[in-house]
């Protein structure tokens, strides 16, 4: 069997990150739907925070969450836009040792069923840091549960086949034909 896939569900310590200037625990639709669906998905939730669209406060917790060793993935929503103050990509962006070109992509073209070409005004991307995957999405809602249901969920199921993200990350053993 591959070790990029068909193995057992592997539980994973995942953490949510709502990036806004305005949304708050009791208005946060987005970071609630990730931490249901996560949940719902058999996955543990590691942590969860709102931090408003500053550069520095968003490379910040996002340090924090890579270098601690029990967080296994990182979801955020928001910033992903084209207003001046949508800096999740300028933020997030140095911190990764390898970009994922296609998460980005694929975001998009599920999308696209949804919204038609109002999609490439996402900014949706993805990369790895420390063994750590970290996707950010688009903040409103239902871009957040199409994310999770149609790209994210599968890549952080050990049993999806032919290839998932959990060989890379650091509960993982290494991988045999990737390293």
């Amino acid at each position: 069997m591959s070790k990029h896939g068909g193995a057992e569900f592997v539980p994973l310590n995942i953490a949510v990150l709502t990036v806004s200037d305005t949304r708050t625990e009791e208005n946060d639709t987005s970071g609630q739907a990730l931490v249901e669906r996560l949940i719902d998905s058999g996955h543990n939730l590691a942590d969860k925070a709102i931090v408003i669209d500053d550069v520095y406060q968003l490379r910040a917790i996002m340090s924090k969450w890579i270098a601690d060793e029990r967080i296994h993935a990182v979801i955020s929503t928001g910033g992903t836009g084209f207003t001046a103050r949508d800096n999740t990509p300028e933020a997030i962006m140095p911190l990764f040792d390898k970009q994922v070109e296609g998460f980005g992509e694929v975001f998009r073209s599920v999308s696209y069923d949804e919204i038609g070409t109002s999609t490439i005004q996402s900014r949706a991307f993805a990369g790895m840091a420390n063994r750590t995957v970290i996707c950010c999405v688009p903040g409103s809602t239902n871009a957040c549960k199409t994310a999770w249901d149609k790209v994210i969920k599968e890549q952080l199921d050990a049993s999806h086949r032919p290839c998932n993200f959990v060989p890379h990350l650091n509960l993982a053993e290494t991988c045999e034909t990737r390293g």
